[in-house]
């Protein structure tokens, strides 16, 4: 049997030229952010920087604490080692300069376009393929974040890397391990990275049993690559810790903020003594499930606000290089970089969400009963017309809400797209196993930020994401069947285009 890679490589060009051709071109933009926009780290990009100049400097992920008026060398684990691991490396080869980070996220954003557009190629048309690229090459979130340390970008590539060798590898029990090897890497800079590995399931066609032992596979990996830093830390800290120790701080500030984003917890919300790292993280996990168990129907109510903070703006790039370089963002600037950004967010939202939304293809047989096959495909055909209409409908409307509202309330288009991608509606549009894979990232998204909590800078990690959806709104389907295979459907579309 054919899978559907190979059968979908017979008939479109490779078309590494555009690869190549659109990621050097979204290079620059991002060179040029890097180097004239990046200052000193800010925030948490601070703590990262930090980190890695320890590692470059052969100390490890560590700090110094001051015990009897000398500094003593203490292990640190706080925040996940993986992006400042990354930079020390950087940092070893080429210095510890201030620009090194930056240029090395510049370089980061154009492997996503190049990633982006070699993914988009294993479910979309040429075309579409091409659209998704230059979605991702002229998002100006993704090129303004350029300047800014933080790991979102690192971790976007990483699962989009590991989507594309999980799928496109003729051994998929290869592919697997070797998704396994990017996935552990992943959830070294972010854990909560670790969903996407049994997610990887949904790439693969065929018999679920074997979809379900090849994301096996896969977990197994990542956890193998994450082990020894795991060893790492229940050897050197006060306790063991998968990856870091702010797994139980999150979730104590998801549970007693009341805004929906981060609040800074205090000694009196119920962690007075601390004895460690992994001591504090364990009791702030403690404070959270009994927040949470206290008053359950407080902390769901507040899950509309906190997926509101995390996809309904996109102002976190701008107020962050403000902090870094006040003198450079006056008010008026830094207004109006948050409007571009959030503007084309919102926008990049509404096209997207229509990737749920197909445009059916009427189905009519030629045979010697001609005349009753055709006015039931007839039949069929209207059907997924109606369907899809009001499907479209319904996104419409809440697309305009979310405009007209003072609120803006954009979140419940990706909250709901991978809902409504799962209804069998007739006329449905099928984008394969790397379709599945992408509609699960968003739910996944979703789902660690309702519990948590919410900050715009989060959606960047599903931001190409959504440029490779947008890329799929409106796909012609088959108006008969909703069963078709997703490689189907790219054949229809792809003769169309």
């Amino acid at each position: 049997m054919v899978s559907e890679p190979e059968a979908r490589s017979s008939t479109q060009s490779p078309d590494w030229g555009f690869t190549l051709v659109v990621s050097l071109l979204g290079l620059l933009p991002r060179l040029y952010v890097a180097i004239a926009w990046s200052r000193e780290p800010v925030w948490d990009g601070h703590y990262y920087h930090f980190g890695a100049t320890r590692i470059a400097e052969g100390l490890g992920y560590s700090e110094d604490v001051i015990v009897g008026g000398q500094a003593v060398w203490k292990a640190w684990c706080h925040y996940p080692v993986g992006y400042s691991a990354f930079l020390g490396l950087l940092y070893v080869v080429f210095g510890r300069g201030l620009l090194v980070a930056p240029i090395a996220n510049a370089a980061i954003g154009a492997l996503q376009i190049a990633v982006g557009h070699r993914l988009g190629r294993c479910f979309l048309s040429t075309n579409r393929a091409r659209v998704a690229a230059a979605l991702i090459a002229l998002h100006p979130g993704l090129i303004a974040y350029s300047a800014v340390v933080m790991n979102e970008l690192l971790t976007a590539l990483l699962l989009s890397s590991a989507a594309l060798l999980i799928y496109s590898r003729r051994n998929q029990l290869r592919g697997s391990a070797y998704g396994g090897i990017v996935l552990g890497l992943a959830t070294l800079v972010r854990p909560s990275v670790l969903l996407a590995a049994p997610l990887s399931a949904l790439l693969h066609g065929g018999k679920r049993l074997r979809a379900v032992l090849l994301a096996g596979v896969c977990l197994a990996v990542t956890f193998a690559v994450v082990m020894p830093w795991t060893i790492r830390n229940c050897s050197r800290m006060d306790g063991c810790a998968f990856v870091s120790t702010n797994g139980g701080w999150n979730l104590a500030i998801g549970a007693l903020t009341t805004s929906g984003r981060f609040r800074t917890l205090k000694a009196q919300d119920g962690c007075p003594i601390v004895t460690g790292q992994v001591q504090q993280d364990r009791c702030w996990a403690k404070v959270g499930r009994e927040a949470i168990l206290k008053d359950p129907k407080r902390w769901v109510s507040l899950m509309p606000k906190k997926l509101g903070h995390t996809y309904d703006h996109e102002s976190f790039a701008i107020e962050y290089l403000r902090e870094a370089n006040p003198g450079a963002w006056p008010e008026h600037r830094r207004v109006a970089g948050r409007n571009l950004l959030s503007h084309f967010h919102r926008a990049l939202l509404i096209v997207a969400a229509f990737s749920v939304v197909g445009l059916p293809l009427s189905e009519r047989r030629k045979n010697a009963g001609g005349a009753k096959e055709s006015k039931e495909a007839d039949n069929q055909a209207t059907l997924a017309w109606m369907s899809q209409v009001m499907l479209g409908s319904v996104l419409v409307l809440l697309a305009g809400y979310a405009i007209v509202n003072d609120d803006h309330p954009f979140f419940w288009l990706p909250t709901l797209m991978p809902l409504l991608a799962l209804l069998p509606l007739p006329g449905r549009p099928l984008h394969g196993g790397v379709g599945r894979y992408l509609f699960g990232l968003l739910f996944s998204t979703t789902l660690i930020h309702a519990v948590f909590f919410g900050d715009d800078r989060y959606h960047l990690v599903v931001t190409p994401v959504l440029c490779l959806l947008a890329a799929a709104a409106l796909r012609r389907s088959r108006g008969s069947t909703a069963s078709s295979e997703g490689s189907d459907a790219d054949a229809v579309e792809a003769s169309a285009t």
